[in-house]
């Protein structure tokens, strides 16, 4: 039997991660509804088991654990389940029948309305439209009665197989609108289905990429306040005392403290709004539009309205972080001050401290100048008495003379003494 090699741990793993999330299939006409939901580490949890309620209620097998898509088809409709690493998006496709009115049911209307309700997460984009062929009526008659003609953006995508319109506004429901033309009765369902997705990407996106915008607004007057504060502090720390340059250093360590809080608190949002933005464009790119007269692109919308936002959010990040990094340069140049003058005034304390040592070793010298004159005198006079004593016994002592000569002897042996002694201690 041949052999085969060692495969690594994630191999298999890897190679469906492309493919783990297909595009569905599509064929005009139908009716479609998407909705993408935020969700935090709890409400993603209760989402899954919510989807997962519905799933057991009809009799329908429930996701894998680690799954993050699922395409089922449920009665009246078809559900797309895709979960992304902040939001979970919700794709309803539900076929036209013929002869009906064309806005009479949005395809969500076939999920149970209070399941619907129910579900986890915080609603952040809510698009419906309906996919037919353009043959079937004019596509821009229907474009203008169903959109709002003042923000109406349009495009011909897929090689000019397909017409994309939209107003990128709520309507009173509560849904945008997107309305798509088949011109191309060949187009496969497959191709179909992968404009359509990116289409409701675009949407996704875009609206995942501006909630980096009430942050930038926030941290930019916040912004406002604290650089002047910076620039206060930086003036004023120059030829102060050391008590002050250290308030100083106080007060900037508090405001590099806030502005390390704000950027550990937007920083990843303003990544992820980038991100975001990058994708939007990408996706753009992939539809490869061509101008209908008279009315902007998907492209010419974005450039006009989301750019901006996003320039403002990649603005305010730069601000941030270079606000952060002036702090750290003001606050290590203060701390050096105030470490070379609390270094100086160190120097100075241990030069008084020399002094005053050199001073009581001269005390300490003297002192031992007179224990030696005190031992010599007291030792003198012992001998004194023990010469007299001798001298009152009747022995030829003379008194006089042996205190002479023991006063050197005894001036000698305490000076030796005293002076193996301090060795010792030194030691």
């Amino acid at each position: 039997m041949p052999t085969t090699p060692c495969p690594h741990p994630l191999r298999t793993a890897l190679y469906n991660e492309v493919h783990a999330r297909p595009y569905e299939r599509m064929q005009a006409p139908l009716a479609f509804s998407h909705l993408a939901f935020v969700c935090d580490a709890g409400a993603r949890e209760a989402e899954r088991a919510h989807l997962e309620t519905l799933l057991t209620d009809l009799h329908l097998p429930v996701p894998a654990a680690d799954a993050n898509h699922l395409s089922v088809e449920l009665p009246g409709c078809r559900l797309r389940w895709e979960r992304h690493t902040e939001f979970v998006a919700y794709t309803v496709l539900r076929g036209l029948k013929p002869g009906e009115a064309l806005d009479a049911t949005p395809a969500h209307r076939s999920l149970p309305e209070d399941w619907l309700a129910a579900m986890p997460g915080q609603l952040l984009v809510a698009s419906r439209g309906l996919v037919l062929m353009q043959s079937a009526r004019p596509l821009r008659e229907l474009a203008d009665r169903w959109l709002e003609a003042d923000t109406l953006v349009a495009a011909g995508i897929a090689d000019g197989d397909l017409q994309v319109f939209g107003d990128l506004r709520l309507h009173p429901d509560g849904y945008g609108r997107w309305l798509v033309g088949v011109g191309n009765a060949a187009m496969s369902q497959r191709r179909l289905g992968r404009y359509l997705q990116r289409l409701l990407e675009i949407d996704t996106y875009r609206m995942m990429a501006l909630l980096g915008l009430p942050a930038a607004r926030a941290v930019t007057r916040r912004l406002d306040e604290l650089e002047p504060q910076l620039a206060q502090l930086a003036a004023s720390g120059h030829g102060t005392s050391l008590a002050e340059e250290t308030a100083q250093l106080d007060a900037l360590t508090r405001l590099a403290r806030e502005i390390e809080g704000a950027y550990a608190q937007h920083h990843g949002r303003f990544s992820a709004s980038s991100a975001y933005f990058a994708l939007v464009e990408q996706r753009i790119d992939e539809l490869r539009e061509e101008r209908i007269e008279g009315l902007q692109t998907i492209r010419e919308f974005v450039d006009r309205r989301l750019k901006p936002a996003m320039t403002t959010t990649a603005w305010a990040s730069r601000r941030l972080g270079a606000l952060s990094e002036r702090v750290s340069r003001a606050s290590e140049l203060l701390r050096t001050r105030v470490e070379i003058e609390q270094q100086e005034q160190a120097h100075q304390m241990l030069g008084s401290m020399n002094r005053r040592q050199q001073l009581q070793l001269r005390l300490q010298a003297a002192v031992e100048s007179l224990s030696v004159a005190a031992i010599t005198y007291y030792g003198a006079g012992l001998v004194g008495y023990l010469a007299k004593g001798l001298y009152a016994a009747r022995l030829p002592v003379p008194v006089e003379l042996v205190v002479a000569a023991s006063v050197p002897l005894i001036a000698i042996s305490a000076w030796l003494g005293l002076r193996k002694l301090r060795r010792r201690v030194e030691a």
